[in-house]
């Protein structure tokens, strides 16, 4: 049997490699075809020449779009090599450094429920890259792919390994959102102590996440003290900057009260929704991760983070393709407390609805643009452009729903 398997198996990669380099090839011809701007890219790079010339970063705006400075000092440190390169150069090779970004992401992801064979990671990410989350990424020039490495790159490691929390603590001090990765651990370490569990390894990983941001940190306020201290005591303050929130683009639960109650502040409304959501879908990856469930509890807080940042725009939710893989898998992480045929169903069918959410670009069929035409949005329309928070919330209901079904702790 093993003898007959092993030369299929070692036939079905170069397939799933070759599958995948043709999926990538004509995506980044469709990519070049729609002439992408890369503007995001371009605001990096205008950045980075800021700090070369010791501009005032904050008072920054570039692009036809006039677009600010947003992320946090450290992340206009690392930009700063951009400018190095001319414009086409620096578009090429961002596009080429997203899809290997993109196939480790999906890696890593498969990994999280031990599905890691080198075809799945060829088939996954020859289909992932269609995504309308990760098209966005790349026709914006984004960071989120990295972001997302980093993360998966330190949860997907033993807790006490000597590196635990740099990934973490390096993305949230490149954006401030994976930052929630680290409360995650904390509350899961605090919880386990406070059950008389072994507490140690959370604590230790949120404790290197901690001081990795804090040096990264230190290390941009020692060479931007002025930048730092503006955006520390000021500019974190200042959502507006980031864009409209009532914006089809921002997938977020603000976003989302934003255009149903067609206001540009909807204020109290999400302040108490972005906590209930915060706390019962960190509440939820604690419990997944203290009954041994990595995979479901990193995917839950992922999806919260979304979910309660004042803005997440759509290229932000490039966690849906952990979000299906997981759902997609027969891991361990897919089989909480339900029968094997039946999980294998019910992922399934998930899995689909979620991927169909994701690759319809449907968020983008109703009226967006100019004129704040989203706070005019129909009931039908106002559907559309929350798909991506529907599908965030289904999500953290299917986990809470299946640890509900088992006791088992570890």
């Amino acid at each position: 049997m093993t003898v007959i398997a092993l030369p299929r198996v070692r036939r079905r990669a170069p397939v799933a490699l070759g599958v995948c380099l043709l999926s990538f090839a004509s995506f980044w011809w469709a990519q070049r075809a729609a002439h992408v701007s890369m503007i995001d890219l371009m605001v990096y790079r205008a950045e980075g020449e800021t700090v070369r010339a010791g501009g005032d970063l904050y008072a920054l705006r570039t692009t036809e779009a006039h677009l600010p400075t947003t992320y946090p000092p450290f992340a206009a440190l690392l930009f700063t090599p951009l400018t190095l390169l001319d414009t086409s150069t620096m578009r090429t090779l961002a596009t080429a450094g997203n899809l290997a970004l993109l196939v480790a992401f999906v890696a890593l992801s498969l990994r999280l429920v031990d599905h890691a064979r080198v075809e799945g990671v060829w088939w996954a990410s020859a289909a992932a890259v269609w995504c309308e989350p990760v098209w966005t990424t790349v026709r914006y020039g984004q960071i989120n792919l990295l972001l997302g490495v980093l993360v998966l790159w330190d949860l997907t490691r033993r807790p006490w390994h000597r590196w635990a929390g740099v990934g973490i603590g390096l993305a949230a001090a490149i954006k401030l959102t994976p930052a929630l990765f680290a409360v995650f651990l904390l509350v899961t370490g605090v919880v386990a102590y406070a059950r008389r569990d072994p507490g140690g390894p959370w604590l230790r990983h949120a404790r290197g996440a901690a001081l990795t941001f804090a040096g990264a940190t230190l290390l941009a306020a020692s060479a931007l003290p002025y930048d730092s201290w503006r955006f520390w005591s000021r500019m974190v303050f200042e959502t507006g900057r980031v864009g409209l929130v009532e914006d089809t683009a921002n997938q977020s639960l603000r976003g989302v009260l934003a255009r149903l109650l067609h206001t540009t502040q909807p204020g109290l409304w999400w302040v108490v929704t972005a906590a209930v959501a915060g706390s019962l879908g960190l509440g939820v990856g604690v419990a997944a991760e203290l009954r041994g469930r990595r995979a479901w509890a990193v995917a839950a807080c992922a999806v919260t983070a979304l979910l309660i940042s004042p803005v997440s725009w759509s290229h932000h939710w490039v966690w849906c393709v952990p979000m299906v893989l997981i759902l997609g898998t027969r891991g361990r992480a897919a089989t909480v407390g339900t029968a094997p045929v039946a999980a294998v169903g019910t992922a399934l069918v998930t899995a689909a609805g979620t991927s169909l959410v994701f690759c319809s670009y449907a968020l983008w069929w109703v009226p967006h643009g100019p004129g704040r035409l989203e706070l005019q949005q129909t009931g039908a329309q106002l559907t559309l452009s929350a798909l991506y928070e529907g599908a965030g919330l289904v999500f953290l209901t299917l986990i809470g729903v299946k640890l509900s079904r088992t006791n088992r702790t570890v």
